[in-house]
């Protein structure tokens, strides 16, 4: 018995110690098949031949397993947002069946929609009704109006750029291009399907209906209010026609919905463009080509006003004038002359009181502007008269002798007119360039005439408006530019409008990466020569 059990307990240990050795097997097996795969000459990362721990693997475990987890719950996230979007749309459609199919309660007649609350969409109108969309608001100063940025279906001009954004771009996020994408869908929507509502405003019963496509979309122009939501206004325009189709969206931090749409006909709008003016008759004969070129062939719907202060160069702009009269036999402008010192307000000021024909639509416009027959466009669509006025943002180009440093002659003016960050900026602190109705101008007390000489007058007027209850559209627009010039501060100025004229001539030379360029021209052409000096040395040697 004895011997019979030594031999049992030999054989049961020798089976232990198999046992032991094939979990060890198995245990090396299933860690090098966990193990990431090796490169092309079949070493392990790290140093060739180094031999790798249980803490190695372990690492290599624990990081894939945080990578699944991570994967596992962005999956989840994904799910729960497509079923809040599936409950969303199934609300809406829901919400969309009962609105043409009311229910009919138990004394026969149909339910109102007063008779339906909705809490949700009654917040949702809650929201539109305090956002800026229908009412001005009335603001402090003029850094409390949000600003519009401007686009179309291709592009976005911006205000708010930093060091890495351009003044246009594409829109790069998938979420901003998919948002623009079905704002524009959304207005389409809108037009090809009118509710009922709509449908009796823009029948008139002649002619067949229109459908819109995205081609037909000219620009947009969006905001957000932080607390409320974003706005969207919209424009659509068939090639043929002289209406615009204006569409108003509000997203107020959920679904679309609609504000407003209607045709808005701008076949006869006539603007009265007003350019004070003293000196530069050069520069006043490069403004009128431009003029000739946009408003006399283009256009044909403008009204020029001149006033010129003082009498040296009066007879050259008469000339202008005459000659412009005379060969494209254009008759609508005035002429007016002060025999005083210039001042801005003062010379927009007499000639809105020139107009005499009634009401019309005014563009405050500089000698050195340079504009395009889409920006006249815009001008009318969002000025209205006792509701809105128009302040773009001009893009500002540089000294175009150190954008172009690097060619004999800078390029025609036409060529320089690019939306790139190197040739310019939008000029958000600028209030100057402006299109408003007389009967608003006259009505909320025109430009502050005790302010002399260069700057501060616009941002008077546009700070009247913020007070009052217009609506102030303020947005960048890609057809508004305003030509270099150098500037000259005159020691006449009082301290806050030298300090002005300073931060504008600052400003209007180059941009930053330019200015660096030549605040460092004596480093970089030290480190030039040396370069030069080590090339010649090694080539003699």
């Amino acid at each position: 018995m004895p011997r019979r059990g030594l031999m049992f307990q030999a054989r049961t240990r020798w089976l232990l110690v198999g046992l032991a050795l094939l979990l060890s097997l198995l245990l090396i097996m299933y860690l090098l098949e966990c193990a990431p795969q090796t490169d092309s000459n079949g070493s392990l990362p790290g140093v060739v031949g180094e031999n790798f721990g249980k803490e190695h693997y372990q690492a290599l475990l624990q990081e894939q397993e945080e990578h699944y987890q991570t994967r596992a719950m962005s999956l989840k996230r994904q799910i729960a947002q497509l079923k809040q979007e599936l409950q969303e749309m199934s609300d809406k459609l829901k919400f969309l069946q009962e609105k043409k199919s009311p229910k009919v309660n138990s004394m026969g007649y149909q339910g109102t929609k007063e008779q339906a609350p909705n809490d949700l969409l009654e917040y949702l109108h809650s929201q539109i009704d305090k956002a800026e969309v229908s009412m001005g608001a009335k603001l402090p100063s003029e850094y409390g109006v949000i600003p519009f940025e401007s686009f179309t279906s291709m592009k976005v001009f911006q205000l708010e750029m930093g060091l890495t954004r351009h003044p246009e771009e594409k829109p790069v996020r998938k979420d901003k291009r998919d948002e623009l994408v079905e704002v524009i869908e959304a207005g389409l929507e809108v037009i090809n399907n009118p509710d009922e509502e709509d449908a009796q405003d823009e029948d008139d019963g002649i002619g067949e209906k229109q459908l819109y496509t995205e081609n037909d979309f000219i620009e947009g122009y969006y905001r957000t209010e932080r607390d409320k939501g974003t706005q969207y206004e919209l424009f659509y325009k068939k090639a043929e026609d002289m209406e615009y189709r204006h569409v108003t969206l509000f997203r107020p931090f959920g679904p679309l919905m609609k504000v407003k749409s209607e045709t808005v006909d701008i076949s006869r709008s006539i603007i009265n463009i007003i350019v004070p003016l003293a000196g530069r008759t050069e520069v006043f004969a490069q403004f009128m080509q431009n003029f000739r070129e946009v408003c006399i062939n283009q256009d044909k719907r403008i009204h020029l006003t001149v006033v010129y202060f003082g009498h040296e160069g009066l007879s050259v702009v008469k000339s202008i004038l005459e000659s412009v009269a005379r060969e494209d036999g254009f008759h609508n402008y005035t002429l007016v002359s002060l025999n005083e010192e210039f001042n801005r307000g003062r010379g927009l000021d007499v000639g809105a009181r020139a107009w005499e024909k009634g009401e019309v639509l005014m563009f405050f416009c500089d000698v050195d502007i340079y504009f395009t027959v889409d920006f006249l466009n815009s001008c009318r669509l969002n000025a209205e008269p006792g509701k809105k006025v128009f302040y773009p943002v001009v893009f500002s180009l540089y000294n175009p002798a150190i954008v172009y440093a690097n060619q004999d002659v800078p390029p025609p003016v036409e060529q320089q007119l690019v939306h790139k960050k190197d040739s310019g900026f939008w000029r958000d602190f600028g209030f100057g360039m402006t299109c408003q109705y007389r009967t608003d101008f006259l009505s909320i007390g025109g430009f502050d005439l005790e302010v002399k000489g260069w700057g501060g007058e616009d941002v008077h007027l546009y700070r009247k408006y913020l007070h009052g209850d217009l609506i102030v559209v303020r947005t960048p627009v890609p057809g508004l530019f305003h030509l270099w010039h150098e500037k000259h501060c005159a020691d006449e100025l009082t301290p806050e409008q030298y300090r002005m004229c300073i931060q504008s001539k600052a400003m209007n030379e180059a941009s930053h990466s330019h200015l660096g360029m030549l605040v460092f021209r004596e480093e970089i052409e030290a480190h030039l020569r040396k370069q030069a000096y080590r090339t010649h040395s090694e080539a003699a040697g």
